[in-house]
């Protein structure tokens, strides 16, 4: 159950809003609401470096609109911000660029390597990009594809609310020591496989 569950599989956030919830908000525990809340009020900063900002861009207009999600804001300044999307391959003289953005952020703070290229390198297999963002920050969602569609950054967006939200999130960065690495599937057509991680 989540945030794509089918009717009668039980109530999502996404379609039921505060009835997600075991209870409501006089009744309900204060960790379920301060993840609630914590998962509907994400501002990324966005670092998008190459094709993929393009789809991202388009995650933010009016046919996908990221603004019913609270998500409207993109931040141009990292200490306003809780997200950073990585948008494209990371080379090697952007690297310390995205760390001190990163480092600049306010906490909790997340991060989402959309991309074949940001997640391990892509077709760009040299000295000059850096073969998976891991290297640089922690990642909590890979979204895969070469570039993912609006539908899955959108997708892996969703599945960041939903772990924030269950505090699996913070369970899967303390066990991996650094970031959750959870991988979502594509949901925009495409069948190209994505390795992820450090080769």
């Amino acid at each position: 159950m989540g945030l794509f569950a089918p009717e009668g599989e039980g109530k999502s956030l996404a379609t039921h809003g505060l009835e997600g919830l075991e209870h409501n908000f006089v009744t309900g525990r204060l960790e379920e609401l301060v993840g609630w809340s914590r998962a509907r009020s994400l501002w990324p900063a966005t670092f998008g470096l190459a094709c993929c900002a393009i789809e991202m861009m388009a995650s933010g207009a009016a046919h996908y609109d990221m603004a019913r999600y609270g998500m409207e804001v993109f931040r141009a300044s990292p200490r306003q911000a809780d997200l950073m999307i990585v948008a494209g391959r990371v080379s090697q003289k952007m690297a310390p660029v995205l760390r001190t953005i990163y480092d600049q952020m306010m906490e909790p703070k997340w991060v989402i390597s959309m991309g074949v290229c940001a997640s391990s390198g892509g077709m760009f297999n040299n000295y000059a990009i850096v073969q998976g963002v891991d290297q640089v920050v922690p990642v909590d969602v890979y979204a895969p594809g070469c570039p993912p569609g609006p539908e899955t950054l959108l997708h892996a967006i969703f599945t960041l609310h939903d772990s924030i939200q269950n505090g699996d999130l913070l369970r899967r960065r303390e066990a991996n020591n650094g970031g959750a690495m959870i991988e979502v599937a594509q949901r925009d057509g495409q069948s190209a496989p994505v390795t992820i991680g450090r080769s």
